[in-house]
């Protein structure tokens, strides 16, 4: 048997109210503070994972702050809870930690935490990317957009996700703009994509003039606060939303029946998975990030395999091929919390057709 452990957090008091009842009643600052004060502690034991090749259980270990204070307190202070996480998976026989949301954030994602530890770490980046493309590939070709023809806009590009996502995209795609708001690093990635493809694609750090013309779109910032509004996207749109917290407003979904956003990154993993934890997800599956910590033990690769703000292409197409091998693979879609339906996606598609040449600020 072999074990793993997996960093949470709560997004918001929401997430603590869902975990523990009493915390509804009691105003957002109050609770939020008072759990900032917790030491991290496992919150579940996930078991019935199997595959042809092995089975593995692990935990899920839960760092007590919000995206907000994560964002906000010192630095040095939420790393030391990180390393003290991931002290409590030691303790309990982890052989390898993953970081989740915005624990693989803070400060060199991950670098200095694996330093301070006694297991590897993986920030499971890797395969999230993975899944973000094939997730994007087929809702595009569902709603009727063919990559090679499609206008491609990779919001958060010069991120270890958005970069390693335009590099292989740019090998199929013969329109791309790259968004990010570090006009210099959008500059150098623009050169290397030219230099490995030929592909001369275009770069703003203007997210909404971006859109505009956006067929397909994949999203993945680092931003608390929603980039995407109802108004910037054009009809039959598809927008792949990897973010956490969702770079998608959720106006979109009450306003635009007209466009596709998904979730990146949902996998089904093999077994008879039992999770123990409601983080919002139907039995079976998990966040990309999360399965890549349990290929990983599965693999018995304790190493630390996606560390840092540089993944790798490689990377990337190896942990896609060792999902594969043990029977991970995509849950179909998600949106803003839910699983979308043929019908559901059938008539988002009808309805963008019936507005095709409407302008987004004209519908209703």
């Amino acid at each position: 048997m072999q074990n793993f452990a997996f960093m949470i957090h709560p997004m918001h008091t929401g997430d603590i109210a869902r975990k523990f009842k009493f915390a509804r009643f009691i105003p957002d600052r109050v609770i939020e503070k008072a759990f900032s004060l917790l030491p991290p502690m496992k919150v579940s034991h996930i078991t019935g994972i199997r595959s042809p090749y092995g089975e593995a259980e692990g935990w899920f270990i839960a760092c007590p702050l919000t995206v907000r204070l994560l964002m906000s307190l010192p630095q040095e202070y939420v790393l030391n809870k990180i390393i003290q996480g991931g002290r409590v998976a030691e303790k309990l026989g982890a052989k390898i930690l993953g970081l989740g949301a915005f624990t693989k954030v803070v400060g060199d994602a991950g670098i200095t935490v694996a330093s301070k530890l006694n297991i590897p770490v993986t920030t499971g980046n890797s395969y999230t990317v993975a899944t973000a493309i094939e997730a994007t590939r087929e809702a595009a070709r569902v709603m009727g957009h063919d990559l090679k023809d499609a206008s491609l806009v990779i919001i958060g590009a010069t991120g270890s996700i958005g970069r390693v996502c335009a590099l292989m995209l740019a090998r199929e795609a013969r329109r791309m703009t790259l968004v990010a708001r570090n006009e210099r690093k959008l500059e150098e990635l623009a050169g290397k994509i030219l230099y490995d493809t030929g592909l001369a694609v275009k770069v703003t750090s203007d997210t909404k003039k971006a859109l505009q013309t956006a067929d397909v779109v994949i999203t993945v910032t680092s931003s608390i606060d929603t980039v995407i509004e109802p108004e910037d996207l054009k009809s039959g749109a598809v927008v792949c939303d990897v973010a956490r917290p969702r770079d998608v407003s959720k106006r979109v979904a009450e306003v635009r029946d007209d466009v596709l956003v998904i979730e990146g990154g949902v996998v089904e993993v093999p077994g008879d998975v039992e999770f123990n934890l409601n983080f919002g997800f139907p039995p079976q599956t998990a966040y990309a990030c999360m399965a890549e910590t349990m290929v990983l033990a599965l693999e018995q690769r304790y190493e630390s395999y996606t560390l840092g703000r540089e993944l790798t292409v490689g990377q990337v197409e190896e942990i896609a091929q060792l999902a594969k091998k043990h029977g991970f693979k995509l849950s179909g879609f998600r949106s803003f919390g839910k699983a979308l339906t043929e019908k559901e996606i059938a008539g988002i598609k009808s309805r963008a057709a019936e507005r095709k040449n409407t302008r987004p600020s004209q519908i209703k």
